[in-house]
Parts: structure tokens; sequence; C-alpha cells
């Protein structure tokens, strides 16, 4: 690097968003899916989106987000094309021999695996075209169905090595989308190779390795543990043990999320400016912590209110010349349309309960971390950088939504 590299001025990333101002975004979309039948879910996602892009600040800029919800709505309807020829070959399969419903559902399942690769990249491309920092758009070439093939590849070679070859099959997939991605006019580079992956994944899965191993061979050989009809419960030593296996896997998980996201984003460059990343594991374990103390609050809510909901249902049987006990609770739900409409609202309020602690916890605390701990060095090189073009496709956006593999 030459002294006038190294003295280049470094440009502040930094997020300014609120947990708070996120929770009022998130219950809004809530209470209005309701009455849309679940539509309101596209512009909850788009105000989610100008929530994170406009309270990420990089130097002095904030990223801006273009996309709209008939984009996504669009996108989901394409999406649904993909999958009619796949709820055709699941229904007719019900009707086959078993041996051919087997092999039929592995071929699906390797169908949706390749997909979600195709889906992935496409959902990035939409995302980086409907971005603008200093108005200029982010862009994302090359080809999905070639990333799609790549992922899809090197999945079998992950398998049939027993999970060996997963860093080498990491750094390729980073590698293609970084190489083909563009600001403006200006490719961006990537310099990471599988030594950014080996060592925090390799150090994650021994460590797991000897924790659970070690928490199995102590119940197994000092019979630490008791049965619960033909249940094997663990005793007190062994429980302990395998509550330390779970911080160990927490932990080990934050270790390589960190490790991994610091050691490839900071090798990452836009000609002249480069990218440095610092995330230490122990902030991202933090927020693993804050969203099992969410988990658990939010269990002892609904838990709460399942008694209070029991408790107002006797008192409603008693009020009505009954005997509060169990056969006169079960008259009041001889309605089926009560008993399913009572299903979809406990369904929806609990999904949408564990997907708001999600969203505050898990999903914000990493976006505010990866900003926080990221420098752009020489930034003012960006300043000749020419826009181009917006991609007005919509496709693979819809499909990622429809597999569970979007982001933000």
């Amino acid at each position: 690097m030459s002294e006038a590299a190294a003295e280049a001025r470094q440009g502040r990333v930094e997020f300014t968003g609120s947990r708070h101002e996120l929770l009022g975004i998130i219950v809004r979309g809530y209470l209005l899916m309701i009455p849309t039948i679940g539509l309101y879910r596209f512009w909850q996602t788009t105000w989610k989106r100008r929530f994170y892009w406009q309270n990420t600040v990089i130097d002095g800029e904030p990223l801006e987000y273009t996309g709209t919800p008939a984009q996504l709505l669009i996108g989901f309807f394409f999406a649904l094309a993909f999958f009619l020829p796949i709820y055709v070959a699941l229904f007719t399969l019900s009707m086959q021999d078993t041996d051919l419903v087997l092999l039929g559902y592995l071929a699906i399942g390797a169908a949706i695996w390749f997909l979600s690769g195709y889906a992935i990249y496409r959902a990035r491309d939409f995302r980086l075209a409907r971005t603008l920092w200093r108005g200029i758009r982010f862009d994302q070439k090359g080809n999905a169905w070639a990333y799609a093939l790549r992922r899809f590849l090197w999945s079998i070679v992950v398998v049939l090595t027993l999970g060996i070859a997963y860093p080498w099959m990491a750094s390729s997939l980073w590698r293609y989308r970084y190489r083909h991605t563009w600001y403006g006019n200006r490719k961006f580079e990537i310099g990471g190779n599988w030594k950014a992956f080996a060592g925090p994944y390799f150090g994650a899965l021994a460590l797991n390795l000897l924790s659970i191993g070690g928490t199995v061979f102590w119940i197994g050989s000092a019979h630490d543990f008791m049965l619960v009809g033909t249940t094997p419960i663990p005793g007190p030593v062994g429980l302990l043990a395998c509550l330390g296996s779970v911080v160990v896997l927490a932990f080990t998980l934050a270790w390589y999320r960190t490790g991994t996201a610091s050691r490839m984003l900071s090798t990452v460059t836009i000609g002249e400016a480069a990218l440095t990343v610092r995330i230490g594991p122990g902030a991202l374990f933090s927020q693993f912590v804050l969203y099992v103390l969410g988990v658990a609050g939010l269990l002892v809510v609904l838990g709460l209110t399942a008694l209070a909901a029991i408790g107002a249902i006797y008192a409603a049987a008693a009020s009505g010349g009954q005997s509060p006990d169990a056969a006169a609770v079960m008259a009041i739900f001889q309605s089926g349309t009560i008993n399913v409409a009572l299903l979809i609202v406990v369904y929806l309020v609990i999904l949408g309960a564990f997907g708001l602690v999600a969203e505050l916890t898990l999903s914000f605390g990493w976006w505010s971390l990866l900003a926080r701990g990221a420098t752009i060095s020489n930034p003012d090189s960006l300043h000749s950088v020419r826009s181009g073009g917006e991609d007005r496709a919509v496709i693979g956006e819809g499909l990622a939504d429809a597999l569970n593999v979007g982001a933000y």
C-alpha cells in the first residue's frame, strides 16, 4: 500500500435508527395485515427497508431505497408461476406408489434448493438496483442461473465431504456476488478466499463437537439422567452441561458470523476506496442473549394470556348457568366457524409476536453492528463515479419472498 493510500481520509459509517421506531413500523404493519388479508406485508417490507436504508449514513450521506410495494406485489404474483408446476407435481405424487413418492419428493426438494439459490441472487439484485448513495445507483450483474448452479453443485460437494468443503463453497459464492456488484459505473472487487472462513468454521465445529460429545459422554458414563415414562431426561449436572452446550453453540455462531463477515468485507474495494469492517463476537452474542430473553418474556406473556382466556371462558360458562367444567367449556367451541377463526387469530398473533422479537433483536442488531463496525478508506475517490440505469426486474424478489430466503 502506498503512503498516499495509507493516509487517505477515513469515512465513517453510522446507524441512526432506533428499535422504538422500528417497533412502530412493525406493529402498524401487523395491524393492517388483518383487514388486507396479508397483502399489507409488501408495504410493511418497503417501510422497513426505507427505515434501515435511510438510517445508514455513509460518510455523511444516507442510503436511499426507491423500491415500491407494488413491485414486491407484482414480483410475488410472478413467483406463483414458478410454484404452479411444483404444486401439480406434489398433487400427482400423492397418488403414486411409495417408491415413486420418495424419489419424487427428493427431486422436488432438489429443485426448490436450486431455485432458492436463484431467488437469493435475484433478490440481492432487486435490492441493490433500488439502493442509491449520493444519487448513484447500485447494481447486481452476473447471471442468477449460474449462481444457482454454482451453489447447487457446491452443496453436493459439501454433503459428500461431510461439511469439510464448506469454506470453499462460502468463499466462492461471496466472490461471485461481489465481483458482479457495481456502484454506478464502478465495479466492486473482493480479495478474500477460503482462508477467511476456514479458521472460524473449523474452530466453531471443533468446539461444538467437544461440547456436545463431552455432554453425551458425561450423561452416559455417569448415568446422570432419569426416565420420565420411557423418555430419558438429563439430571442436574447433565442439564447444566446441555445448557453449556447451547451457550457454546450461540457463541461460536457469533464468532463465525462476525469473523467471516469482518474478514471478507475488509477485502472489498471499489476502485481506490476500500472497506474495513470490525465486529467482535461478544457484540453479536449479546444480541442472541437479548433474543432469548425476549422469547422467554414472550412465552410468559402468552402463558399468562392463555390462563386469563381460560379463566374468562370458565367464567362465561358459569354465568350461562352451566357448571364451569371441561364439558361446559368445550360446548362454547361447538361452532366450526368459531374454531377456525380462533385458530387463525391465535396462529397469526403467535407468529407475529415471535417475528417481532426476532426483528427487533437479531435483524436490527446485526444491521446496526455491521454498519457501526464499518469504515471506508478514501471515500472521496467515489465522487467521480457516474450513474447507471435501474434494473426494473421484479421476479427474483417475489421468488425469494415465497421461498422465505429474502433479507430485510
